[in-house]
């Protein structure tokens, strides 16, 4: 039904999607109720939804929430958002690039909005970062993304990558269902998954975001060297201080950047 759906409206709008705006419209509805499912929805929310697409996800919030914003990039999409939603009286489209808004703009409340987005991948990693580090941070991102991307968001250690470090130091993220390729019109060329990213009430304790940003990526600079050659060389310190900071945190001469927690980086960029 789904499929007809979106195909009807192609058809009907003389839609032709564009692969380079990650243009994939869900056609599978025990999908569609695993999203709405996994966001925990109350009447009293307000949800951002990032690229609504055709708008087959953002009715289903709509029915369930306070107020949805749609942001879509593509002007063509807009219009039909508009024409096809016109009876929602609490849908909010609006024509922009998310990855350029001002969040105070969409009147989004100072703590208590979702956000719910089907994201292209060359966008992915921004977008994620940009809403993880706002001052009006969402309680929660519901999000589907590609499958490595989403490994990567939730690694373990000897996994870690600075995406997961990044989101995990904000966030308590979790891979909340796989979503095969054939579940999307056109076909993308890799499976997706949607996960769920918590923004942690307690966050991490570090002196200065950005220094920990900062030797994080120093960290990760050469995945093949060792954590302490990266940080001796990157922050022009002596190896002898960062060995005594090692065994501080009783980390191994030979860790690497992949293997640590983010609690330990913390306590690496803190005792730094």
């Amino acid at each position: 039904m789904l499929l007809q759906e979106t195909k009807n409206l192609l058809k009907k709008y003389n839609f032709q999607p564009i692969h380079g705006r990650g243009q994939n419209f869900l056609i599978d509805e025990k999908v569609l109720e695993e999203i709405v499912d996994s966001a925990n929805l109350k009447s009293s929310d307000v949800v951002l939804e990032v690229g609504p697409g055709m708008g087959v996800l953002t009715k289903e919030l709509a029915k369930r929430v306070k107020k949805v914003i749609a942001v879509e990039l593509d002007k063509n999409l807009v219009k039909v958002l508009k024409q096809e939603l016109k009876d929602y009286k609490n849908i909010e489209i609006i024509s922009d690039n998310i990855l350029k808004i001002d969040s105070t703009s969409y009147q989004l409340p100072i703590s208590s909005y979702k956000i719910v987005a089907n994201l292209p991948y060359n966008i992915t990693s921004k977008f994620i970062r940009t809403f993880l580090e706002i001052e009006n941070q969402p309680i929660e991102m519901i999000l589907m993304v590609q499958k490595e991307v989403a490994e990567r968001i939730t690694a373990k250690p000897g996994q870690m990558s600075i995406l997961g470090v990044a989101c995990q130091f904000y966030a308590d993220c979790k891979i909340e269902f796989l979503v095969k390729k054939t579940s999307f019109l056109p076909i993308p060329k890799v499976d997706s998954a949607t996960i769920s990213l918590k923004v942690k009430s307690q966050k991490s304790k570090v002196n200065d975001n950005e220094l920990f940003f900062k030797v994080v990526k120093t960290g990760f600079s050469s995945k093949r060297k060792k954590l302490k050659s990266n940080l001796s060389k990157g922050l022009d310190i002596k190896k002898e201080k960062i060995q005594e900071i090692f065994d501080k945190l009783e980390l191994k001469e030979n860790t690497r950047a992949q293997e640590l927690l983010v609690e330990e980086w913390v306590k690496l960029v803190n005792l730094l």
